[in-house]
């Protein structure tokens, strides 16, 4: 079933409909707010959701509400990052023991994304690791497509910089 179609049927107060909605898009939200952050974080995932049911019924373009939904995404993201960085950040931790190279290499990126700065990793995440088309993702952001090209430029160089300054070698 299609997400405008579900959208619709929630609109009309549909329970299951809302349901269905969740079970589609719920991973993907969960992925996007875990790698803004750098962790899961389900008090966001919530308040996501918690968003969502109250903006549904005035959703105007049933057919948008993937980059709608992660606007709100965004929103929610962007006031957990504010309020983190008025908290001074602990001390790092020592680096676990060697486990499989694939487990370290995804925690190596994972670690290097997160020292992007926000907009950057934002966009990243969503062209690259969300498959979203570049006018989604200038939707998301609220930004015209060429920003959203230039953070994608700058992050790229951000991201190998910061591997190769980690010691990544491929």
């Amino acid at each position: 079933m299609s997400d405008e179609l579900m959208v619709v049927r929630c609109q009309l107060g549909e329970r299951d409909a809302f349901a269905e909605l969740v079970r589609a898009w719920h991973g993907r939200v969960e992925r996007y707010v875990a790698r803004m952050l750098g962790r899961r974080d389900d008090d966001v995932v919530q308040e996501v959701w918690l968003a969502v049911v109250r903006g549904l019924p005035k959703l105007r373009q049933p057919d948008r509400f993937g980059p709608w939904l992660y606007a709100i995404a965004r929103r929610a993201v962007m006031n957990r990052l504010r309020d983190a960085y008025a908290i001074p950040e602990p001390p790092p931790v020592d680096e676990l023991p060697d486990e499989a190279s694939a487990v370290v290499d995804r925690e190596l990126v994972a670690g290097a994304l997160a020292a992007l700065p926000a907009r950057e990793r934002e966009v990243l995440l969503l062209f690259h690791l969300e498959d979203l088309s570049l006018d989604v993702c200038a939707q998301i952001c609220a930004v015209p497509v060429g920003t959203v090209k230039s953070r994608l430029n700058r992050g790229r160089r951000l991201l190998r910089d910061e591997l190769l300054r980690k010691g990544y070698e491929a």
